[in-house]
């Protein structure tokens, strides 16, 4: 298939049972329900997917389970988190082999690279597979800031063409539309200035807490770029406090615990991740409840 880079891609969280094992049938009616309720795309093996905690044989017994659940209709973006150019470029020619639509890739993990690093890394993985792929630059959690220096080489890669935002500083945004044109499509990477970064240019917003209200963040989207600014404001004041969540160390148990909550999914981690507990467990349970009791009526924006 090919992307259309734009719209609202939830980051998919990975099912698990209780022993800890892929629950392969609950993500199948999580992913059903996500393409019902109206999203465009989907990250699957993201960070919300917990794509560190899982093996090169999970990693990919997941995305042609994803793969084959879609069955083309929206875009699967996999999520490639390697520890080295060599391991990661494996990954990317296997999930090609799979039939994903596109790569979301990070640089290398656990050792912090140099620019020239970080450069070489992603040229390597971007020749090594024909499938698009999107910068995921998130300096914030994993300390390096592909700037534009960098972006302006990186540009010289035919199959690099989005980026994934999370500076969380939305004054890239201008200066990645100033300095590159229409070259790259950006996305926003931070549920918190979703609303903010969509107004500025961003196309498309992958997001967490789409897995739990995936109608409001189609909704909020779609006023959004359609210019109906008051109307989006309205449920991005009743969605914030939802969206604080995504933004925090916990943010995978978060999501994944108000997944359970709405009945969408199961709050069950891996280590090193572990479940929430006292006061966080409690506010997150007040959020999502608060939320669910002053829910909006979308019918009323009339938007197909």
């Amino acid at each position: 298939m090919k992307v259309n880079w734009q719209g609202v891609y939830p980051a998919i969280s990975t099912q698990f049972n209780e022993d800890g094992s892929i629950n392969f049938e609950s993500n199948t009616r999580m992913l059903e329900q996500l393409i019902e309720d109206g999203i465009d795309g989907i990250i699957a093996l993201g960070t919300i997917g917990e794509n560190a905690s899982l093996s090169a044989d999970e990693k990919r017994a997941f995305l042609k389970h994803t793969v084959g659940v879609v069955k083309g209709r929206i875009p699967v973006i996999a999520g490639c988190t390697e520890n080295t150019a060599q391991l990661a470029m494996q990954y990317v020619q296997d999930v090609e082999a799979i039939g994903v639509d596109g790569v979301m890739l990070l640089p290398a993990v656990v050792y912090r690279g140099t620019k020239r690093e970080v450069i070489t890394h992603y040229q390597m993985v971007a020749r090594a597979t024909r499938l698009p792929i999107m910068i995921y630059n998130n300096p914030v959690s994993y300390g390096v800031d592909i700037d534009l220096e960098m972006t302006a080489i990186l540009a010289d890669e035919p199959n690099i063409v989005a980026i994934k935002e999370s500076t969380t500083d939305t004054r890239r945004l201008t200066e990645l539309q100033t300095r590159f044109g229409d070259r790259f499509t950006l996305f926003c990477g931070v549920d918190d200035i979703a609303l903010e970064s969509l107004l500025l240019g961003a196309t498309g917003w992958i997001s967490g807490l789409t897995n739990v209200f995936p109608r409001e963040s189609v909704t909020l989207y779609k006023l959004a770029r359609a210019g109906r600014i008051e109307e989006a404001r309205e449920i991005y004041r009743w969605f914030m406090p939802l969206l604080r969540l995504d933004t925090i160390p916990t943010l995978v148990q978060c999501i994944k615990f108000a997944e359970q909550i709405a009945g969408r999914g199961s709050e069950n981690v891996r280590m090193p991740r572990m479940t929430l507990i006292g006061d966080e467990r409690a506010y997150v349970e007040k959020v999502v409840g608060e939320a669910m009791a002053k829910r909006l009526d979308l019918t009323k924006y009339n938007l197909d």
